[in-house]
C-alpha cells in the first residue's frame, strides 16, 4: 500500500496523447492501482510517469467507488516496478506491520 501523485499518460483512439495526475494507491512488481477522476477502458495502454522514470502497462480493471475511479494496471513483461528504482512517498509494507504486531514486546499479558 502506498500513496504518491503520479502523471498518467495514454493515447486516445484518435491518436491524441492525453495526460492527467493520478493517485498511486498500491504498487507491486507486476502492477499498480491508481485513483483517478475519470474511467479508463479495459485494455487501454498507459504510462505511469514518476520522478525518475516511467512504467508501462494496460488497464485490467476500472470501477467507481465513493470519490473516484480505481484503475488497475498490469505492467508490461519487460518493465517491472522495483523499490530501488521508485519508492513512493508513502509506502507501507504490510509484512512489517505484521512483524511488529507479533513481536514479544507487543503481546498483551
Amino acid at each position: 500500500m502506498c500513496a504518491d501523485m503520479v502523471e498518467v499518460q495514454w493515447k486516445e483512439d484518435s491518436g491524441e496523447t492525453r495526460a492527467c495526475t493520478g493517485l498511486l494507491e498500491d504498487i507491486s512488481p507486476s502492477g499498480a492501482c491508481l485513483q483517478m477522476d475519470s474511467p479508463m477502458p479495459l485494455g487501454k495502454t498507459l504510462e505511469i510517469q514518476y520522478r525518475k522514470g516511467r512504467l508501462q502497462g494496460s488497464v485490467c480493471y476500472c470501477f467507481f467507488r465513493e470519490i473516484g475511479y480505481w484503475i488497475g494496471v498490469h505492467f508490461t513483461a519487460r518493465k517491472k516496478w522495483s523499490r530501488k528504482e521508485f519508492r513512493p512517498k508513502h509506502l507501507l509494507d504490510p509484512r512489517k506491520l505484521l512483524a511488529k504486531s507479533t513481536s514479544p514486546r507487543n503481546t498483551v499479558q
